[in-house]
């Protein structure tokens, strides 16, 4: 099925532009004049869609959507109708997928549905957040601000993000470039310089001896590392992904030494600034933890939330899990139960999300300085462990032979 970009005159006089779906321009012709509009141009765009299968490569990007959510909201503040305004979007967006689904969202609110009920058809590109928002959106009539708010909460998730991600590129390539270096030196360089010290028959030392004796292992039978190695982490990818493995490997997460803290906040962040923009935005406490259950991404917080949402159901407080769980700060259950007493729960939580963001960003710097020595460290000793074990025999036969 292809796309046609089209102008046409309207039955009051108006000349509208957009898009249409069909299988050919005289389909497209045929369901414009259904539409009561009279064709003046039609031309195919080079967007190609399948009922069924999506056979463009790639996705939507979190950017992406962000842009969408920002020029939306603009248009709607405008008064512009929500079906022109995303036929408008889906000539302005460049990514080719989005184009599609902009495109069947536009037929589908065209037809009726509403823009929620739309969106949450495309459950790969709008979170179960998202949806929420905007059917809050549609129910308060402030589906404006709602997406501009949506905009600017989803730039902060792609900044923390990004801030976590370049903070880590730079220990991550030295990690590895000393993995390649220290295989290549073990397998190839190493076996070359050991070889005159096993002819002089002399006593070597035993760091000698585990240096030989891995360095012919890694030699002989590198091929078989290397598939294990990738068998490994093809494994591990996996089984991270499965429903036993993801519950272990959550777990695991926030119990890693220097590492376990950080992820443990940023849990934290996506909890309090997910569940204050839902209930800003006027869905129920139940419904929003229910939601923000799911955007928090990991298994523990996860079953803590949605315990928290039988507590709600039954009369309780929302904080009485969080004080006693060790997942959450006491700081956080004991400011909720002040916002929930004073009925100012989004304010609360939009203040806790700024304050633990800014101890990210901390936690983040000093990460980074204390990496950085510590690999250090580990060259160091790894370098001066070789050097060790290659010179000592040296020495020691040059002093025999004296």
């Amino acid at each position: 099925m292809a796309v046609y970009k089209y102008r046409a005159r309207s039955n009051d006089g108006r000349v509208n532009t957009g898009v249409v779906e069909a299988l050919s321009d005289n389909e497209a012709a045929e369901i414009l004049a259904d539409k009561g509009l009279i064709v003046l141009a039609l031309s195919e765009t080079k967007v190609k869609t399948s009922k069924g299968l999506n056979f463009n490569i790639g996705g939507v990007k979190h950017k992406d959507i962000v842009i969408f959510s920002r020029q939306l909201s603009v248009m709607i503040s405008a008064t512009v109708p929500i079906v022109q305004s995303l036929r408008i979007l889906s000539q302005q967006t460049v990514n080719p997928v989005f184009i599609v689904k902009i495109i069947e969202m536009a037929d589908d609110v065209d037809g009726g549905m509403k823009l929620s009920d739309a969106m949450a058809k495309h459950d790969k590109v709008f979170s179960n957040f998202f949806v929420a928002m905007v059917k809050s959106g549609e129910t308060s009539g402030k589906l404006d601000e709602i997406l501009q708010y949506l905009a600017d909460q989803m730039e902060k998730d792609y900044d923390l993000v990004s801030k976590i991600k370049s903070a880590m590129i730079y220990p991550v390539f030295i990690i590895g470039g000393m993995v390649v270096v220290g295989f290549l030196m073990m397998t190839f360089v190493v076996p070359k310089m050991t070889a005159m010290l096993k002819e002089t028959g002399a006593e070597l030392p035993i760091l000698t001896k585990i240096l030989i004796g891995a360095s012919d292992f890694m030699s002989q039978q590198w091929p078989w590392l290397l598939f294990g190695t990738a068998g490994l982490i093809v494994f591990l990818r996996f089984w991270s992904h499965s429903k036993p493995g993801k519950v272990t490997w959550d777990a695991i997460k926030i119990q890693i030494p220097i590492f376990g803290p950080l992820f443990k906040k940023i849990y934290i962040v996506r909890f309090t600034r997910s569940l204050s923009t839902l209930i800003r935005g006027g869905v129920p406490i139940a419904s929003a933890l229910a939601i923000t259950a799911e955007v928090v991404d990991n298994r523990a917080y996860e079953k803590l939330i949605l315990d928290t949402v039988e507590e709600v159901e039954g009369g309780n407080s929302i904080a009485t899990l969080f004080a006693r769980s060790p997942l959450m700060p006491k700081m956080l259950g004991q400011m909720m139960v002040i916002g929930e007493r004073t009925g100012k729960l989004d304010n609360v939580l939009e203040k806790l999300s700024s304050f633990y963001g800014r101890e990210i960003d901390n936690l983040v710097v000093g990460l980074t300085s204390l990496i950085e020595p510590m690999i250090l460290i580990i060259m160091g000793v790894g370098v001066g462990g070789m050097v060790a074990a290659i010179m000592l025999p040296m020495f020691k036969v040059a002093q025999s032979i004296s």
